[in-house]
């Protein structure tokens, strides 16, 4: 029965987080050669996820933090990000990157910091939310806690995926070179895909 309810995990976390391999990519490469940057994405992750798992299964309980209707607002977050990142770029290609490598040099971080990654996390995973809720619901506290236990495993997974991606030569060179523009293309267009599809506009 446990193997039965780990294999369903895992195919339920796959299909419902298989977009956060490339993001997760994007901000690996992002963080390329500053200290710590590995670690503080990974904490980042772990951070975002272990906030969509406490709303579902605080929503599986019938404790519900987050309102229905407030859900599809969540896509302003990478949406500002992505945004901010645009910022960023636009900036570091008018000053030629040399004040951000300085900072880097003088500070030894660079790249995302967990509370950005995290909240990106966070906002991609809210559709993920209204999935795992029923499936919470009809698992059991016991079924719960392996689904839980099953997700947790395969966060590392995919952030090994997503660094493992981002360090192939071929993929790294167009990751160095159009990762500036990419990062901030696509959280801009998970913020709308989630404020769009989450009806945040009325449509």
């Amino acid at each position: 029965m446990e193997l039965g309810i780990i294999g369903q995990a895992a195919g339920l976390f796959a299909v419902t987080n298989i977009d956060d391999v490339l993001i997760l990519a994007l901000f690996f490469a992002q963080g390329a050669g500053h200290p710590g940057a590995t670690r503080r994405i990974v904490l980042g992750q772990y951070l975002g996820f272990a906030a969509i798992l406490v709303v579902a299964v605080a929503a599986a309980f019938g404790a519900t933090f987050l309102p229905e209707s407030a859900l599809p607002y969540l896509g302003l977050l990478p949406l500002a990000l992505g945004l901010k990142a645009a910022w960023q770029a636009w900036q570091d290609h008018r000053d030629g990157g040399e004040d951000e490598e300085e900072g880097a040099e003088e500070t030894g971080r660079g790249g995302p910091g967990p509370l950005e990654v995290a909240a990106v996390t966070f906002a991609n995973g809210g559709d993920n939310i209204g999935v795992y809720v029923p499936v919470f619901a009809t698992a059991g506290a016991g079924g719960m806690t392996v689904y839980a236990a099953v997700f947790l495993v395969l966060v590392a997974v995919w952030c090994s995926a997503g660094r493992f991606f981002a360090t192939r030569p071929v993929i790294a060179e167009g990751l160095a070179r159009w990762g500036h523009i990419l990062l901030p293309l696509v959280l801009v267009g998970i913020g709308l895909l989630i404020l769009v599809e989450g009806g945040a506009f009325g449509w």
